[in-house]
């Protein structure tokens, strides 16, 4: 019954050991954050997520500039 108690214990050892690994790498949140932030305003560098934000952005920040072409078939 050695083998028994020890192939358990064996067993806790490796779950605890997998649950650090586990708990050490985590999730990423301000990694996939940044990865969200596709478009990127040419006169101030600010990221955003998707063209809607991008255009409104850029018609509220920055009224007198030309507007980028990426943004001409955008409906805000």
């Amino acid at each position: 019954m050695a083998r028994g108690h020890q192939k358990f214990q064996s067993q806790q050892k490796n779950a605890k050991k997998q649950a650090d690994i586990k708990k050490s790498k985590g999730h990423d949140q301000k990694a996939a954050a940044k990865a969200a932030l596709v478009y990127t305003c040419t006169v101030c560098r600010t990221q955003m997520p998707d063209p809607k934000t991008f255009k409104q952005h850029f018609e509220s920040k920055h009224p007198k500039s030309p507007m980028p072409p990426e943004l001409a078939g955008v409906e805000a």
